[in-house]
């Protein structure tokens, strides 16, 4: 029994690891750009869920609003400001400048706040619950639950809404969506306004799953969840969902044979070894380039 608590506990960590990767499929799906200053979002809005619950006593709903609001403004932001005139530059130009967006999101909070962790404050009593013999705690449950929720969302708006269809259709063909009478920034707006807000709800689900939290906090799981994305197929929503079950899983598998201090080398050698046997990921598919 005590497998399925395990497995349990896997996929509520995988869970926040997949609402971090959509972000990351999203943008590289409709811009070709891996946004490293990602992990830093979900940071912030574990933050801003902290300060929402702490300094103004509002409920983990509300918190959770806030922050994905919050975060989906910053997120348009930062698009706004740092990538928006570099769609035409190198690929290097703007992976060096979604690093450098990082360490100055990171390096800002530090500047702000101090380096100093926080506690996140207990907003519920973690009961646990029998589930066939295991000790279920309501957190994981209610992680799972608010993740699978904003998953289901997600799904609509994307293939049931305008935005949706308009996002669908710039990562297909750019040029062709803006000759239809797309409005591409928009768009691309939008879709860094909706990866953020997942991000947002993301760190303050860890940040009361975890506790503990601080301005470097975003490295590890923004790192895993760009694994996580690679996984299932960089691009491909469903794939950024599968991913992170999987590597939720994996790792808290790793961490109950008794390899705890391998958990974090674990999602690397994930990714070392899909690279080399499956380069486009679980749901990619192998398409040749022209050189």
């Amino acid at each position: 029994m005590e497998w399925v608590q395990q497995l349990i506990n896997g996929i509520s960590l995988g869970s926040i690891y997949a609402l971090i990767a959509l972000g990351y499929t999203m943008v590289y799906g409709i811009i070709k750009l891996i946004n490293f200053a990602h992990g830093d979002v979900f940071m912030v809005g574990s933050f801003i869920g902290f300060y929402a619950i702490t300094a103004f006593g509002l409920g983990f709903i509300p918190a959770l609003l806030l922050s994905m609001v919050a975060c989906a403004a910053f997120g348009v932001l930062i698009e706004r400001i740092a990538y928006k005139r570099l769609r035409n530059a190198t690929r290097i130009a703007a992976l060096i400048t979604a690093i450098g967006v990082s360490l100055l999101i990171e390096y800002g909070v530090i500047y702000v706040r101090g380096a100093q962790p926080e506690a996140y404050p207990a907003v519920f009593s973690n009961k646990t619950f029998d589930f066939f013999g295991a000790q279920i705690s309501s957190q994981s449950l209610l992680i799972l639950c608010t993740s699978v929720v904003l998953m289901i969302i997600l799904q609509f708006i994307v293939h049931r809404t305008k935005i949706g269809k308009a996002m669908r259709a710039v990562s297909h063909d750019i040029d062709a969506a803006r000759l239809m009478g797309i409005n591409v920034d928009r768009t691309i707006s939008a879709t860094f306004a909706i990866g953020s807000a997942l991000a947002g709800a993301a760190g303050v689900i860890f940040g009361i799953y975890y506790t503990k939290i601080e301005p470097l906090m975003g490295v590890i799981p923004g790192l895993k969840a760009f694994i996580a994305a690679v996984l299932g197929g960089i691009g491909i929503i469903p794939g950024a969902m599968v991913g992170g079950l999987v590597l939720g899983v994996a790792e808290t598998i790793v961490s109950a044979l008794g390899f705890s201090l391998w958990r974090d080398a674990a999602a690397f050698i994930i990714l070392i070894l899909i690279l080399i046997f499956k380069p486009s990921g679980i749901f990619g598919k192998n398409s040749r380039e022209k050189v």
